[in-house]
């Protein structure tokens, strides 16, 4: 398929003088196509496309068809649909009156086409540029982020579950790609009895004698099927097939094989006391999505899938009102908060992780903020000070000292003791100095750990406020200086009621992300695969970001508070 750059047709006359009679003020897909049709062009998508072949569609129109489809929170069908039926959508196409429109399966396989090719961000990053050419986000200011999990496109499987699916997945696409191999290998009746309808729990016997038993059976028909697949004698494209990579994996992570005593070959279900099972960022979930994992957010919350990343500018109340009125006396809006930063990692990758890539590709399209807002799972001490040298400060809450002293508020805490970096020295609260300071490298990080001599710390008559140790002198961890100066004012700002006021700032982020949720449903992954989830999130945080400018242009950004009809009736009463 090759492509002709040409970008969003103009659009007929025919078609411009039905819209405007059918929507004399407008909708969001006219407003789009008369303000944002240059965001929807051809070019950068050209090296997903070949020179020779068949012309495809547009991938611009491809494009702005997806964004109202997240807009509107539409499924395939209906969005193709939309571009038959819908006036204001042939207008935001360019398409004639009498144009029959496209089938749904364009959309999935242009959604491939944009994931195998890594060009999920294309049209965020176009829009986000537009925002930044038109003043409505600029560098400096404030911007917030936060998560939310997201649920994967597949159902949950149990480990046994996870078991036998992983060879029914096999089976099935082995009976596409090589049938006459197949039936060499295995009793295909056998297997069709066996595999035939999906694993799942409620089918499987109660008792857990026999469920160990129908473990060992997956486990066995898992091995038999991936030695075949892996002999000599197999074509090696077989074994390239994904769903046959993927139980290879998954029978090494399910299953531990041994001899016993009299020599024979026994395979058996992995315990996590015993054999060990992989840790949760590598451990297969489904045999169908192959990046979902499985993770936990404190005691209520457990799923399966991945984890969203939202970021976008924001203003304080105070400056917002000030801000409003001095533009509403020069007829000028205020600018809308837009979301700047969209990033997707599977649900095992930690917040923290996500706080680098997102300052750096804030920084990649020049709206770097000066502050920073985060809550207390995405900052660590070598963050904030890196990212004061880039000119961002970080507000956010940071891990308090966790040392017995600092928890029982009693003694001699990290912050007592006064640190000489000059002379790699601290001097204890009694005015004694340390003997010893080593760095040392612990988990992957730069530390410094400072002992103080037995004979100092022993005869001291603040030793019972100052250590329990069993050899009577007292030990300090310390990052390097810049990351713990850093650590230390974060914490003792954070202590302030100026700096509680100020953190009420990154509440609004929230708003977004249920926004997300009822608009573009971003919860709930509508396809499988990490790229393409980060596809499904960077059309969502695009829908998102037109929404809301569309709100600017109309002026119905601004929502004026409303009460209601009890409220009302409290009023008359107290009145």
């Amino acid at each position: 398929m090759s492509m002709r750059p040409e970008g969003l047709p103009e659009v007929p006359e025919q078609t411009v003088m039905v819209a405007r009679a059918a929507f004399p003020q407008g909708s969001l897909a006219i407003r789009v196509r008369d303000r944002l049709a240059e965001v929807f062009a051809d070019e950068p998508f050209a090296s997903a496309f070949g020179v020779r072949g068949a012309p495809g569609l547009s991938p611009g129109v491809l494009c702005l068809v997806t964004v109202l489809q997240f807009a509107e929170d539409l499924t395939d069908r209906q969005a193709a649909a939309m571009a038959v039926r819908a006036i204001d959508w042939k207008y935001a196409l360019g398409a004639e009156l009498t144009d029959t429109g496209f089938d749904a399966s364009v959309l999935s396989r242009f959604r491939s086409r944009l994931s195998d090719n890594g060009m999920e961000r294309v049209v965020f990053d176009r829009l986000l540029e537009y925002c930044v050419e038109e003043g409505l986000v600029a560098a400096g200011g404030r911007q917030r982020t936060d998560s939310t999990h997201v649920i994967s496109a597949v159902r949950d499987l149990n480990r046994l579950e996870l078991a036998g699916e992983s060879v029914r997945a096999a089976l099935e696409a082995l009976a596409v790609a090589a049938p006459s191999w197949l039936a060499g290998q295995v009793d295909v009746a056998e297997f069709a009895h066996r595999y035939g309808p999906r694993v799942d729990g409620w089918r499987m016997p109660a008792s857990q004698t026999k469920r160990d038993r129908l473990a060992q059976v997956f486990g066995q028909d898992a091995l038999a099927l991936c030695r075949a697949a892996w002999s000599p004698g197999t074509p090696p494209w077989i074994r390239e097939i994904e769903s046959v990579q993927i139980l290879r994996q998954i029978l090494v992570q399910t299953y531990y094989l041994s001899t016993d005593t009299r020599g024979r070959e026994v395979i058996k279900k992995r315990a996590a006391d015993d054999e060990g099972v992989p840790p949760g960022h590598r451990r297969l979930a489904s045999p169908y999505d192959a990046d979902a994992r499985w993770a936990a957010k404190g005691e209520g919350l457990f799923w399966m899938g991945y984890k969203v990343h939202l970021t976008e500018t924001c203003d304080t109340p105070t400056e917002a009102e000030a801000e409003a009125e001095a533009e509403a006396e020069a007829g000028v809006r205020a600018a809308p908060n837009l979301i700047t930063d969209v990033c997707t990692t599977d649900a095992t990758v930690p917040d923290v992780k996500a706080t680098a890539p997102v300052q750096q590709r804030l920084a990649e399209h020049g709206i770097r903020p000066a502050e920073h807002y985060l809550d207390s799972g995405y900052p660590s001490a070598d963050l904030i000070a890196a990212a004061l040298k880039q000119g961002t400060r970080m507000v956010t809450p940071v891990l308090l000292d966790h040392s017995a002293q600092a928890k029982a508020h009693a003694g001699f805490d990290k912050s007592a003791f006064i640190i000489d970096w000059r002379a790699r020295q601290v001097r204890c609260p009694a005015g004694k100095t340390s003997a010893h300071w080593n760095p040392v490298k612990q988990h992957g990080t730069d530390a410094i750990v400072i002992t103080f001599g037995v004979r100092t710390c022993r005869p001291c008559p603040f030793r019972d406020q100052c250590t329990s140790s069993a050899k009577g002198r007292r030990m300090l961890t310390l990052r390097p200086r810049e990351p713990e100066e850093a650590l230390t004012q974060a914490r003792a700002e954070q202590k302030t009621e100026t700096w509680k006021a100020k953190y009420a700032l990154r509440a609004g982020v929230e708003g977004t992300i249920n926004q997300a949720l009822d608009i573009t449903g971003i919860r709930r992954a509508r396809y499988r695969g990490l790229p393409k989830v980060r596809l499904q999130h960077a059309f969502s945080a695009t829908a998102l970001n037109v929404i809301r400018l569309d709100a600017h242009w109309t002026g119905h950004d601004q929502h004026h508070t409303r009460s209601s009809r009890l409220e009302r009736l409290a009023y008359r009463l107290t009145a």
